[in-house]
């Protein structure tokens, strides 16, 4: 995928957009196991289409957009790794070359399956250089002459930290507990979530903070609460909708229900909160890829009766 020359940056920036917005679930897939979190991976997609459209500007003719797009996204995760002070056992210019024995391993789908079914969270085990090659390899399908072009390195390297992730994952996937239990909601997260339920628009209206703030992947922010009032217009059009608290990564999040009878929710959306009223609205409706690899848990059912709320 490449776009070419003589189009114009309209065109082109239309054509990297139509790319981007078909790769978008591959992207999470690939930064949310680099940084070992879900949300984490849609801030990551975020930012690297918003430097792509950048970068854009200045190019007469874009690489291939594809392999372009991940280098964007492993360097913008590896820019926010390191701005977390995270400590990397491995970097990425300083790999051994170190190739697998020359015999193909048999157990190659077997090791591709425990790394789709490891927990996202659990991939930050890993120097980051094994944990970029096990991901592109064994998650995302790609060749190793397509991840040495991407990291930069030798198809022998690929190889080695390859083997050397691999075996790692089996070691963390062998010492790795259960799943904690689900936490009971917070009073503010039960409350907002009685009040959606019972279509109580004004009731949720009335929690917001003057200078709230509403994301949507891929929409504009809206902000202020006049403006984020018209979010809860939007969905007063969909009776079935049905929430309930969970957690999420250690984060008290609100399952998004399509369907009260769904066995699963379609999507998630958390808030942030200051002196009682919600400051951050983060909805993930148009973005439902990033809870298919979740560990999300439903909170046990603490809602508040109809009376509770209207106390």
């Amino acid at each position: 995928m490449s776009i070419e020359h003589p189009t114009s940056e309209s065109d082109r920036r239309a054509a990297l957009l139509a790319v981007a917005d078909q790769l978008r679930p591959e992207l999470h897939r690939y930064g949310a196991r680099l940084m070992g979190s879900v949300i984490d991976g849609e801030d990551v997609v975020q930012d690297t289409l918003v430097r792509a459209l950048v970068a854009l500007q200045d190019l007469e003719e874009a690489p291939p957009l594809r392999p372009w797009l991940f280098r964007i996204a492993h360097n913008r995760a590896l820019d926010l790794l390191r701005s977390r002070a995270v400590r990397m056992a491995e970097p990425i210019d300083a790999v051994p070359d170190t190739g697998d024995p020359a015999n193909p391993d048999p157990a190659e789908g077997l090791m591709r399956q425990q790394a789709v079914k490891t927990a996202v969270s659990r991939f930050v085990e890993l120097p980051i250089l094994q944990r970029s090659v096990v991901i592109l390899k064994d998650v995302l399908d790609e060749s190793l002459i397509e991840i040495a072009a991407l990291l930069d390195i030798s198809v022998d390297a690929v190889k080695g930290d390859l083997a050397r992730g691999r075996a790692r994952l089996r070691e963390i996937n062998a010492q790795a507990g259960p799943l904690p239990d689900a936490q009971p909601a917070s009073a503010a997260v039960a409350r907002y979530v009685a009040l959606f339920n019972q279509r109580n628009w004004d009731g949720l209206r009335a929690l917001l903070a003057d200078d709230v703030k509403l994301v949507q992947s891929s929409h504009p922010l809206r902000a202020g609460a006049a403006d984020v009032g018209l979010f809860f217009t939007i969905y007063s059009k969909n009776d079935a909708l049905w929430l309930a608290p969970a957690w999420l990564e250690g984060r008290e999040v609100i399952a998004v229900f399509e369907d009260r009878a769904d066995p699963k929710p379609s999507y998630v959306m958390w808030l942030e909160w200051r002196d009682g009223r919600i400051s951050f609205i983060r909805d993930y409706r148009y973005v439902r890829y990033v809870t298919n690899d979740a560990e999300l848990l439903l909170s046990p059912d603490t809602i508040p009766s109809a009376d509770d709320v209207a106390h």
